[in-house]
């Protein structure tokens, strides 16, 4: 059954799962939400391809964003978290082209979107990448100025890195509040990141479920304020998730591995250590959590593939012709799956003094892969180099770290059991809000609403 709603509002918490929305740990959400489910992400299971999927309805092969980071073969580079739209269609861009009014909040690839409220980080850094200030980009032009006058500058410490803490999910929803009060948006997407710190840095055990009472009452503040709306009796409310974590014990290394082949090259960083010198390595790899592109030369890829088969605690090593991501023109020449319980560190050295400069900062743009170890304080920098520190991990699509969907609110509809897959869940809320099948056609799923 399809329930028409006036004003859909979807929460992005990373992390969450149907089992953590109890009466005792998020009464809010509990109380709030009449139907909870799991959903199947496609692989893989990681930031920037998970909420691709989720808010366009596509998966990786067609959106194109098969990791959060990539090698970028033209300019011989490595970017991680690239913030433009590009050709991105998500929920907010097609909703709005059908009429409603939208709003998104911190989600990646978001600079340039015409949705006609969105805030994203996007500090003014120089040359060296290093913070001169801080600054989001928004739509409209201004609202940045606006939100830094009320509620001081993003604190963007508090997003990731060490000092990461649930003061950046507080401003984020602060932030929601006064979009709501400028636009009121007939579809409002937030990311709310906070629980993805602790998952990261202690796994998904008990430190992560005392941390879930803390984004309920958040949330239940933001939703109270909605009650009391004159638009509440037309509104569903829908709480989304990018991934579940699985704990881990194990750091893989395949750029160690490819160097001891002599397939990875290095060069002096200029500071005493070395960096990886991609324009000469026959084969490196760009991880990220438990997924780990390997990009190889023609000539390199049989060596490379007898070095990668080898390593410990990696469960597939996938080949273009094993699936569609591996054969996706962004993706390696191989795709590296960690075990449960490993996870990929991007090191390609084993003696502390010849890690690059940057090894020990907080530094997103010149590590070419993911470094959970940011999350940590360091012996000798920002960020430590002990990978054994690192509880938790995600990529791999594993039924026991399967997300949620959940629905509420007066105008929510009642949702099919689960496991659902993620791709439909932008066309279940496309049909709720009542955005015509034409502009949805991009879609790879159907809205459960019509099963």
């Amino acid at each position: 059954m399809t329930t028409d709603a006036d004003r859909v509002l979807v929460f992005d918490v990373v992390g969450l799962q149907p089992r953590h929305v109890t009466v005792d740990a998020m009464p809010a959400l509990a109380d709030l939400l009449d139907d909870v489910v799991a959903t199947r992400p496609a692989f893989p299971a990681l930031t920037v391809p998970a909420q691709s999927t989720l808010a366009s309805g596509t998966d990786p092969t067609t959106h194109g964003d098969v990791a959060s980071g990539r090698y970028d073969r033209a300019t011989d580079t490595v970017e991680f978290w690239g913030r433009d739209r590009a050709d991105r269609q998500r929920l907010w861009e097609t909703a709005r082209e059908d009429g409603a009014t939208t709003g998104a909040l911190f989600f990646q690839h978001l600079i340039g979107t015409d949705a006609d409220v969105a805030v994203t980080p996007s500090p003014v850094e120089d040359a060296d990448n290093e913070l001169i200030a801080m600054n989001c980009w928004t739509n409209p032009d201004g609202f940045y100025d606006d939100l830094r006058d009320e509620l001081g500058h993003f604190p963007l410490h508090n997003y990731w890195g060490p000092a990461a803490s649930v003061e950046a999910t507080r401003w984020i929803l602060e932030a929601a509040e006064r979009a709501v009060d400028r636009v009121d948006p007939d579809l409002l997407w937030v990311y709310v990141p906070h629980l993805d710190y602790t998952g990261l840095a202690e796994g998904p055990g008990d430190a992560f479920e005392a941390e879930l009472p803390v984004v309920d009452d958040l949330l239940g503040e933001f939703i109270e304020a909605r009650r009391a709306d004159d638009r509440w009796d037309g509104t569903a409310v829908a709480v989304v998730s990018e991934y579940g974590f699985n704990a881990v014990d194990t750091p893989v290394f395949p750029n160690r591995a490819l160097r001891d082949a002599g397939l990875l090259s290095v060069a002096d960083d200029g500071e005493g250590g070395e960096d990886v010198d991609l324009d000469a390595s026959a084969a490196f790899a760009v991880v990220d959590h438990q997924i780990a592109h390997v990009y190889v030369d023609p000539e390199a890829r049989t060596a490379a593939h007898e070095v990668l088969a080898g390593l410990p605690a990696v469960d597939a090593l996938l080949t273009p012709g094993d699936c569609d991501l591996a054969a996706h023109p962004n993706a390696g020449e191989f795709v590296l799956v960690a075990a449960q319980d490993a996870w990929f560190q991007y090191y390609w050295w084993d003696d502390r003094d010849d890690a690059p400069f940057y090894a020990t900062s907080v530094d997103i743009h010149r590590k070419p892969g993911f470094d959970p170890c940011e999350l940590f304080i360091g012996d000798e920098g920002m960020a430590s180099l002990d990978p054994t520190a690192v509880g938790g991990s995600h990529g791999r699509v594993d039924p026991k770290t399967f997300p949620l969907f959940g629905v509420g609110g007066p105008a929510a509809p009642t949702l099919p059991e689960g496991p659902i897959d993620a791709r439909s869940v932008s066309p279940t809320l496309a049909d709720l809000l009542g955005v015509t099948t034409d502009a949805l056609s991009h879609a790879e799923d159907a809205s459960v609403l019509s099963r």
